[in-house]
């Protein structure tokens, strides 16, 4: 398959700016694969597609506040920061992008907070767009991590094109994040409210919990036809025993195994054993799945509507089958379903 297989024309109105009112009521495309069939559901009525022992894997990572505003020495230009990945606790030393990058040098101070309490300066160029920055700040470890949740911003994606609001930092999280480290939420959980998950528990369903702290790599675009010349960004990734224990039984006893989410499921397919289950896993990830894929341990997914040509939709054609896959996406589009991070719910059943 290549690049232009996964191009169609995605009407701007079809972008979510915000979520929908509650988590669980946004709308939910129901995709069977051995019926053929498209149905059009509320996203609480997923429970009614799980029973005693399936099993939802979630991926419980936890969004930061990863934008900040600085001005530069001297010139007081105003500069955003995002913040990538922390490098060295000790030294305070953080993978970072910058805009606009052309101003920022190695040995440039950068200033935070209408204080001035917090302090960066440049030490290495990364990428075009990244650099290296080392903060210097009066205070233990725990109180310079206080400051740059204090400073930052909860990082919408760059096309939500209007100013963050208190909802974001509420509603861009999942209910169940609980281990910090992503720049980008794990969209398919969005949906959940503590309300269903409930109802899920009550129903005799099982979670498994998996992290991988998604990275801004989830929206680097694809700039190779030949998608087998792709590399993806690389991710952290935790897979404890407990939950493979959990995902294992399932698959033993036939059960749904559902993965949440494009995350969850790139974290189960980068440690998968020979014998088709799950392994415990530490380390990073930079797994692409892309047609044709033979997936090994979910047999459903839920997932959002993405954008073209993303290497989420690449997944989804490889799991959904690429001819289904076109004509729901076609579907969607013509119902009027909302799109990306803050948008609509797909289950593939």
């Amino acid at each position: 398959m290549k690049l232009s297989h996964f191009n169609f024309n995605l009407p701007k109105e079809l972008l979510a700016e915000f979520p929908a009112e509650n988590r669980d009521e946004s709308r939910l495309m129901v995709i069977d694969r051995k019926k053929n069939t498209i149905e059009h559901k509320m996203f609480k009525d997923v429970i009614n597609y799980f029973d005693d022992g399936d099993v939802l894997i979630l991926n419980n990572t936890k969004v930061f506040p990863a934008r900040l505003y600085g001005n530069k020495e001297k010139t007081g230009a105003r500069i955003e920061v995002f913040l990538l990945r922390e490098l060295n606790s000790e030294q305070r030393l953080w993978d970072v992008l910058v805009d606009p990058a052309r101003k920022i040098r190695i040995g440039n101070k950068l200033y935070f907070g209408d204080d001035d309490s917090l302090v960066a300066e440049v030490i290495d160029n990364t990428t075009s767009r990244g650099r290296t920055l080392r903060f210097l700040y009066d205070g233990s470890y725990e109180e310079f991590r206080n400051k740059l949740t204090e400073l930052g911003e909860t990082p919408i994606p760059k096309y939500i094109n209007r100013e963050v609001t208190a909802e974001d930092a509420e509603r861009y999280q999942t209910i169940y994040a609980k281990e910090e480290g992503a720049v980008a939420a794990p969209t398919a959980g969005l949906h959940f409210s503590k309300h269903l998950l409930k109802k899920l528990e009550i129903k005799g369903v099982n979670f498994a919990e998996v992290t991988l702290h998604v990275g801004l790599g989830t929206f680097n675009p694809v700039e190779v036809e030949d998608l087998s010349k792709h590399k993806m960004d690389s991710e952290e990734l935790i897979i404890n025993q407990k939950a493979c224990d959990i995902v294992n039984e399932g698959k033993a006893k036939k059960k749904r195994i559902c993965a949440v989410g494009t995350t969850s499921m790139r974290a189960i397919e980068s440690s998968v054993s020979s014998a088709n289950t799950l392994n415990p896993y530490e380390g990073w990830t930079n797994k692409f799945i892309f047609p044709p894929h033979d997936f090994s341990i979910a047999n459903c997914m839920i997932t959002n509507f993405h954008t073209p040509k993303s290497t989420l939709l690449m997944m989804i054609s490889a799991f959904c089958g690429h001819d289904l896959m076109k004509k729901a996406y076609d579907e969607a589009i013509k119902e009027g379903y909302k799109f990306y991070s803050y948008g609509d719910a797909m289950l593939i059943l």
